[in-house]
């Protein structure tokens, strides 16, 4: 072996001890997107099945592919999707909009069960009753914020972090209550409706009247009730 084959040898060696602690400990960077807590066809006849397929399919799935890429290259890369959230400012669409998509999907696949439905009981059904005098007037208020909601959006019911009290309110596209840098109505998010036309265009046309009104037979309160206690 001569000398200069010899240095080539202890080159590599060097860069690869060097590399092996990155290699060890760096954290996974690729969000992923969540499997349903039931199958497609559960939420009919309320949601139908072609809509769930494509919507958490093809439109959430999107937005995971997109934010994985979108974050490559960027400080965000090993953050939590809650993070990135806290810190996205506006001149940031591509990581704005498909954290938010992967977020905001995430958690509406949570509120939805097969067995929802019906009046809330326990203590997020005290709490809306408290805050606005019944169920029924929670229910009202917050069909009126998803019908006036313009073009596409979600409709959310928060803990508001300045007094951690109830309140409704709605964010465009997919914006929603964690955006520090963004929405003026923050807050934790506790329930959520999705009002863009791919969530209920295959069943319901232009009727989003209708949609909502079916949402109220899906809502899983009891997941409600433990994002409302924690």
């Amino acid at each position: 072996m001569n000398k200069r084959t010899f240095l080539k040898i202890i080159a590599v060696a060097s860069a690869s001890i060097w590399l092996l602690p990155y290699r060890l400990f760096a954290k996974p960077s690729a969000f992923t997107l969540p499997a349903l807590p039931y199958p497609t066809q559960a939420l009919e006849p309320h949601f139908d099945q072609m809509t769930m397929e494509i919507h958490h399919g093809k439109h959430h799935a999107a937005y995971v592919k997109n934010l994985n890429e979108a974050v490559k290259q960027t400080n965000y890369v090993d953050y939590s999707v809650e993070e990135i959230l806290g810190e996205v400012a506006a001149k940031q669409p591509a990581i704005r909009n498909n954290a938010g998509g992967h977020y905001n999907h995430s958690l509406f696949w949570t509120l939805l069960s097969p067995t929802g439905g019906g009046e809330p009981t326990g203590a997020i059904g005290e709490a809306l009753k408290d805050t606005f005098g019944s169920f029924q007037a929670f229910q009202e208020q917050f069909q009126k914020e998803a019908l006036s909601r313009f073009g596409s959006g979600w409709v959310w019911l928060i803990v508001d972090y300045k007094n951690q009290k109830l309140r409704i309110t709605s964010t465009p596209n997919q914006d929603n209550p964690l955006m520090k840098k963004i929405v003026k109505e923050r807050g934790r998010p506790i329930l959520a409706l999705d009002v863009w036309e791919h969530a209920y265009y295959l069943k319901y046309q232009n009727k989003r009247a209708d949609f909502i009104k079916a949402f109220w037979n899906v809502v899983n309160w009891e997941e409600v009730n433990k994002r409302f206690s924690s």
